[in-house]
């Protein structure tokens, strides 16, 4: 069966994705309301990525390093930028592809920055025709790398989060906000006020009910 294929017009940015699985609302905020709001954290983190993209270009005898690489997937419908790919040369002369993705604090409990790297990985496959088993993420707080497989479970998931988010951005509507405890590092909490809209929604959904109870 012939994969289905966006236009580049259709492109979303990769970064979206782990907006979207640490809170759709907030990947809606930031992506399709164009709202943006900083905080010490997501300060942190720009000038991380800002260092790692203006470093010069490096190339050893067998080891090429690109940074702030432009790539992106018309399978998944995404566009964006790597902050290093690495390029090893293989004794066969083939190039072996480690794409590594910087993040400023610790590994998060849920899949968003593996999902991320994962996304970059499936880019670069498709650009340069090539398979890509694993890439790492740098964490600033733990100054080492941690290593990726890319194994099938992980680009199903990877591949069913793109077009989840190519649904919201065709919905054309901001999920409802839910509290969740993570909701208190999140630069948008003033903005999304979870617990306060909260609220509010389970009072219309309640007199919605009640409503229609009457009738």
């Amino acid at each position: 069966m012939k994969k289905k294929l966006y236009s580049e017009d259709d492109l979303l940015m990769l970064s979206a994705l782990q907006h979207f699985i640490f809170c759709p609302r907030q990947c809606a905020l930031i992506h399709v309301e164009q709202l943006w709001l900083e905080n010490r954290l997501t300060a942190e983190g720009r000038i991380l990525h800002e260092r790692v993209h203006t470093a010069a270009k490096e190339s050893r005898r067998k080891v090429r390093i690109e940074f702030d690489m432009p790539i992106r997937s018309l399978e998944l419908g995404l566009t964006g930028r790597a902050d290093v790919v690495e390029f090893h040369l293989q004794k066969n002369g083939d190039w072996l592809i480690y794409p590594v993705e910087y993040k400023r604090g610790r590994p998060k409990k849920d899949n968003s920055d593996r999902v991320q790297l994962c996304a970059q990985a499936l880019c670069l496959e498709e650009m340069l025709s090539v398979k890509i088993p694993s890439g790492a993420l740098y964490y600033g707080k733990k100054k080492r790398r941690t290593e990726v497989e890319f194994d099938q479970d992980l680009r199903q998931v990877t591949r069913q989060t793109a077009h989840a988010l190519h649904d919201l951005f065709n919905d054309l509507r901001t999920p409802p906000p839910q509290y969740r405890p993570r909701c208190d590092n999140c630069s948008f909490i003033g903005l999304c006020l979870p617990k306060t809209m909260g609220k509010t929604n389970m009072v219309a959904d309640y007199m919605h009910r009640m409503t229609r109870e009457q009738l």
